[in-house]
C-alpha cells in the first residue's frame, strides 16, 4: 500500500471495528435527540399545554429509545458473547468506565421508555397490543404529577450517556487521539448537533401536521451554535496533542495529513460534516425562509458528518499512534 493511504501493518492493530463507532453513532442519537426534544419543551412550550403533541417532541420521544435498544443489541452481539453480558448487569466497579457506562444505561433506558409512553399515550391506547402497558402507567396517578422530575432525570442520563461513549475512548491512554478531556465535551456537542438534524428530519417526514416553524428556527439557531462550538473543541483536541509530547504530536501530524482517514477528517468531518450545515443554516436564518428543502439537506449532511466523526475517531486513533 502506497504511503498516501497508509501502511497496512498499521490496519491490523485495529481492536474495535465499525460495530463500536456505530454504537457510539446511536447511543449519542438517543441521547441528542432526547435532549433536544426536551428543550424544545421547556423553552419553546412550558407554559403551553399542547406542547407535548410538538414535531420536534415527539420525534425525540420516537427516536430516543429506539436508537439506544438498537445500539445495545449492537454491543451485546460484537461482544461475542452475548449470553454472557448479564454479569455487566450484576457486577460493577466504580473505577470502570465501562461498568458506569453501563449504570448509566440501566437508569436513562427505562426512563427514556417511560418519557415516550407519556408523549404516545392517546396513540397507543389505539393499540390493543400496547394497551396494559400504557393502563399500567395511567394507573400510578402520581406519574403525570412527576413529569417534570421524570424530564429533569432523563436530560441528566441523556447528558452521562452521550458524555460517557467519550470517556470510554479517552480512558485509553495508549491511544494519543482519544487520550484527551476534549473528546467527552466533543461528543456532547455533535450529539445534541445530531439530535437536531434528526428530530427535524423525523418531524417533517412523519408529524408534519404537528410541525411548529418557530421550533425549527429555534433549533436552527442552536445548532448555528453547536458547530461553532464544535470547531474551536476539534481544533482544541489536535493542539493538546501536539503538546503532549513527541509521540502524540506525531500522531496529530499523521491524523491530519497522511492516509485516506486524514483525507475523510477535512472532506467528511469538517467540510459535510461541519461547515456545509453552517452555510445551509446561516442562509436559512439570514433569510427566514425555512425550506424544507433546506432544512433537510442541513439534516442529511449533519446525520453523515456525526458519522463520519465517530468512525474518524474509532478507527483513525487505532491507526495512528504516533
Amino acid at each position: 500500500m502506497s504511503s498516501v493511504w497508509g501502511n497496512v501493518a498499521q490496519y491490523g492493530m485495529v481492536h474495535w471495528s465499525w460495530a463500536i463507532a456505530v454504537y457510539l453513532f446511536l447511543a449519542g442519537l438517543s441521547s441528542g435527540s432526547i435532549m433536544v426534544a426536551l428543550l424544545v419543551k421547556w423553552n419553546r412550550h412550558e407554559r403551553s399545554n399542547s406542547s407535548i403533541w410538538d414535531a420536534m417532541i415527539k420525534s425525540g420521544a420516537v427516536v430516543a429509545p429506539l436508537s439506544i435498544l438498537l445500539g445495545l443489541l449492537l454491543l451485546v452481539v460484537d461482544l461475542g458473547r452475548p449470553l454472557s453480558f448479564y454479569w455487566l448487569l450484576i457486577r460493577y466497579n466504580v473505577t470502570s468506565v465501562m461498568s458506569l457506562g453501563v449504570l448509566f444505561l440501566l437508569l436513562y433506558t427505562p426512563i427514556v421508555l417511560v418519557f415516550m409512553l407519556l408523549v404516545f399515550e392517546r396513540s397507543v391506547m389505539k393499540y390493543t397490543f400496547f394497551a396494559p402497558l400504557v393502563s399500567l402507567i395511567q394507573s400510578v396517578k402520581e406519574l403525570h404529577s412527576y413529569a417534570k422530575v421524570i424530564e429533569y432525570f432523563l436530560f441528566v442520563t441523556a447528558l452521562c450517556i452521550s458524555s460517557y461513549t467519550g470517556f470510554l475512548l479517552s480512558a485509553l491512554y495508549a491511544i494519543p487521539l482519544w487520550n484527551s478531556p476534549i473528546l467527552p465535551i466533543l461528543f456532547v456537542t455533535s450529539s445534541i448537533s445530531l439530535g437536531i438534524a434528526v428530530n427535524i428530519l423525523i418531524g417533517l417526514l412523519f408529524f408534519k401536521s404537528t410541525i411548529n416553524e418557530e421550533s425549527i428556527k429555534y433549533l436552527l439557531v442552536l445548532d448555528l451554535r453547536v458547530i461553532l462550538t464544535e470547531l474551536p473543541l476539534l481544533a482544541l483536541l489536535f493542539i493538546g496533542m501536539f503538546y503532549a509530547g513527541a509521540e502524540s504530536a506525531q500522531a496529530a501530524k499523521d491524523a491530519l495529513s497522511v492516509g485516506f482517514w486524514a483525507g475523510l477528517f477535512w472532506f467528511g468531518v469538517i467540510g459535510v460534516g461541519l461547515c456545509l450545515p453552517l452555510l445551509t443554516v446561516m442562509i436559512a436564518l439570514k433569510s427566514h425562509v425555512y425550506r424544507i428543502s433546506y432544512v433537510v439537506i442541513n439534516s442529511m449532511v449533519v446525520i453523515v458528518g456525526v458519522l463520519i466523526l465517530r468512525y474518524y475517531i474509532v478507527y483513525a486513533g487505532q491507526i495512528y499512534l504516533g
